[in-house]
């Protein structure tokens, strides 16, 4: 039997419960098909946080889909009474010829966001969790903090039900197809049939899309929690934002608060460069404990206490570490959603909105444009 429904959408992790809550809002019949369970630790919605940030060093085109990002994460706090968006400030600190600040310092002077630059010693002053090389410059920004990532993907499924939306989870999609009337779904557990298709499938991407196979590409990613041994009140969310750090060599690192499991929450960005298929991605070892506390002596010394947790993710990589938030050329009933390298779950709310236009209208007004699917640097991927 073929069950019908105006869209699809294929996984239901960060972008795709997004998009399944948008589209159900608007009245849309939608159905969400997810793989694992809903939440699931098996891609890139998991861990318990995820950083919002308006600082936005890696370049200031992205703040205004940020900004619509938080204006959509607050409105989904009242729509649901989940508390999903922590603001706790925002740091990133570099050496003095890293590029992390100034980019930082361009995104908020090019918006007009509140910022203020700073020493490292400064900074280390002002709040004690850190303990940054005194020679850095720093940038703080008031307005970031992090998302309860699980807590926002149940919420945004809630969402989708509670406007007569449909979700599934456990089923595996096998196979789909387009033609001009519509789209065809094959899953393990029955035949749908839609006006559209929205492909979010994260590090299965390119099971389901060969297209992109070689342009979005999955890679381990380790997250550890570390307990201050001394002073935990200085890593509470009232006195500890959360940041973004680069090292003498380059390498950029990620951390929080203490929240929701004991210690601090800390990451090496793309890890150990490992490239992984996503059915068979290792667990967390000594290596890579080892990696992450290199940070820890370096910039967070008084978090440099117990291992209290270590847990894989994946970062979904293209090759400018830009999104694709795109309809299909060609193929315009169908849109994907990938390639978010490592910095997307904050975008999620405002993507799923995107998404939700292009499955209806074909078009977007929010700004996604660079996005694109056939851009030079996935063409040639």
């Amino acid at each position: 039997m073929t069950n019908e429904y105006d869209v699809v959408v294929v996984g239901v992790g960060g972008m795709g419960s997004a998009a399944c809550a948008h589209l159900a809002s608007r009245g849309v019949d939608v159905l969400g098909i997810e793989r694992f369970d809903v939440p699931h630790g098996n891609g890139s919605s998991h861990g318990s946080t995820r950083i919002i940030r308006k600082a936005y060093h890696e370049h200031p085109d992205y703040v205004p889909l940020v900004e619509r990002a938080y204006e959509n994460w607050r409105a989904l706090e009242a729509e649901t009474g989940r508390d999903l968006l922590h603001v706790t400030g925002s740091v990133c600190a570099a050496p003095p010829d890293g590029d992390l600040v100034d980019g930082a310092r361009l995104a908020c002077e090019d918006h007009g966001l509140d910022h203020e630059t700073m020493t490292g010693a400064a900074l280390n002053e002002r709040f004690p969790g850190y303990g940054v090389p005194e020679g850095y410059d720093a940038l703080y920004q008031p307005d970031g903090g992090f998302l309860d990532c699980e807590r926002a993907v149940s919420a945004h499924v809630e969402r989708a039900m509670a406007e007569g939306g449909t979700v599934h989870a456990r089923e595996t999609v096998a196979d789909w197809d387009a033609d001009a009337d519509g789209v065809t779904v094959e899953t393990d557990r029955g035949t749908y049939r839609a006006d559209s298709l929205v492909l979010a499938a994260g590090a299965w991407t390119a099971d389901l899309l060969p297209d992109l196979n070689g342009a979005v590409v999955p890679e381990r990613q380790v997250l550890g929690w570390f307990q201050p041994p001394e002073r935990p009140e200085d890593f509470t969310t009232d006195r500890f934002p959360v940041f973004v750090t680069e090292s003498d060599d380059g390498a950029e690192y990620y951390g929080f608060p203490r929240y929701d499991r004991p210690g601090v929450k800390v990451g090496l960005y793309h890890h150990l460069h490992e490239a992984v298929e996503p059915d068979d991605v290792a667990e967390p070892n000594r290596d890579d404990e080892r990696a992450l506390r290199q940070l820890l002596r370096d910039h967070f010394p008084a978090a440099d206490g117990p291992t209290m947790g270590l847990s894989t993710c994946m970062f979904t990589n293209s090759p400018d570490m830009d999104f694709v938030v795109d309809t299909l050329p060609n193929r315009e009933n169908v849109v994907v959603a990938a390639g978010f390298s490592g910095h997307g779950f904050k975008f999620a709310s405002a993507v799923g909105e995107a998404l939700a236009d292009l499955a209806v209208d074909g078009e977007t007004d929010l700004p996604v444009d660079g996005f694109a699917v056939d851009r030079p640097a996935i063409r040639t991927a």
